[in-house]
C-alpha cells in the first residue's frame, strides 16, 4: 500500500491536479481507494461507459485504440480522466502491462469534492483548456 505522501505526489504529478494546494489534493486522495492489478489485467474498455479514473502509483499500462498500442504509461500517469466529467464511452483501452498499484477516483466522489472545493473544479478547467490548446496546435499547426 503506497503512503499518503506517495499518494499526493503522484496526484500533483498529474496534469489535471498540478495546480492544486496539498491540502486539495488531500481531499482528491481521500475521495480515491488504492487497488492493486495483475499483469494483463483489464483497466478500461474501448467503448464502454466510464466511471472513474485510475492514477498509476507502481508499474506499467500499455494504452491501445482500435487494437493498436498508442501509449505506455507509468507512475503518475491517469487513465480515464474524461470519466471523472461524464459519462462518455472509453477512447481507449488500458491494460496492465505489469502488476500494477493504482489510486481510482470515481465520478460521484470526485463530484462531491468538486462541491465542497470548488477552486478544484477551476484548477481542473484551466488544465483542460491547456490540453485542448496543445492538441489544436499538434494537430492543426
Amino acid at each position: 500500500m503506497a503512503t499518503k505522501k506517495t499518494q499526493l505526489e503522484s496526484l500533483k504529478n498529474v496534469a489535471l491536479f498540478s495546480g492544486c494546494s496539498k491540502k486539495e489534493l488531500e481531499k482528491v486522495a481521500k475521495a480515491a481507494d488504492e487497488i492493486d492489478m495483475a499483469e494483463g489485467a483489464l483497466i478500461v474498455d474501448q467503448g464502454q461507459t466510464g466511471r472513474e479514473a485510475f492514477i498509476i502509483l507502481s508499474g506499467d499500462v500499455t494504452i491501445k485504440r482500435n487494437g493498436r498500442k498508442i501509449a505506455s504509461l507509468g507512475a503518475g500517469d491517469v487513465v480515464g480522466e474524461l470519466s471523472l466529467l461524464d459519462h462518455g464511452p472509453r477512447t481507449a483501452t488500458a491494460v496492465c502491462a505489469t502488476d500494477c498499484t493504482l489510486l481510482v477516483i470515481d465520478q460521484r466522489r470526485f463530484i462531491n469534492v468538486l462541491d465542497d472545493v470548488p477552486s478544484i473544479a477551476h484548477k481542473l478547467m484551466g488544465a483542460l483548456a491547456a490540453r485542448i490548446r496543445d492538441m489544436d496546435r499538434t494537430y492543426v499547426g
